[in-house]
């Protein structure tokens, strides 16, 4: 019996409301711990709520635009970036702070105004909630291989959207 397994699990779990205050059960890893770049790591894992999540860690900096660009390299099309515990307008306030330093003479800033700045902000370890899994593969870095990425996992998602009726 491998427990190891089950000990990330509860790890990852525990990460999860520490960082993000997101209760989520994992009920299936897709993909643990993979490399997701130079110096970053990833798990792709399946929820108790039926959806797929990445979330992305390592000990280098990163930035949301990392992320972004992280996450569609992986081969995953995200949907929701969780913001850090108790700061819900987290990357909205990072880029307003960023572009009043740049802009200090703009009175009024619209959100069209900070669309680039909060791509600035600080975003490690990183929660996202994935749409799809582009063509059915997970991807990890992978240095020895001509494109630099190689397949992980085979994983076919595609999130359905429900409206309200």
């Amino acid at each position: 019996m491998d427990i190891s397994g089950n000990f990330d699990t509860v790890r990852m779990q525990r990460l999860l409301m520490v960082r993000f205050g997101v209760q989520l059960t994992i009920d299936k890893m897709v993909a643990h711990n993979i490399a997701a770049g130079l110096s970053a790591r990833a798990t792709v894992f399946f929820a108790d709520d039926g959806q797929l999540y990445c979330c992305i860690y390592g000990p280098s900096r990163l930035l949301l635009s990392d992320v972004k660009k992280l996450v569609t390299r992986i081969g995953l099309r995200p949907a929701k970036f969780f913001p850090p515990k108790g700061q819900p307008d987290y990357f909205d306030e990072f880029g307003r702070q960023k572009f009043k330093k740049m802009f200090p003479g703009f009175s009024r800033v619209t959100d069209r105004d900070i669309v680039f700045y909060r791509t600035l902000a600080p975003y490690s370890p990183a929660l996202v909630r994935i749409s799809e899994v582009k063509d059915g593969y997970i991807y990890q870095a992978d240095s020895d291989s001509r494109s630099g990425w190689r397949v992980a996992a085979k994983c076919n998602y595609h999130q359905v959207e429900v409206a309200d009726a």
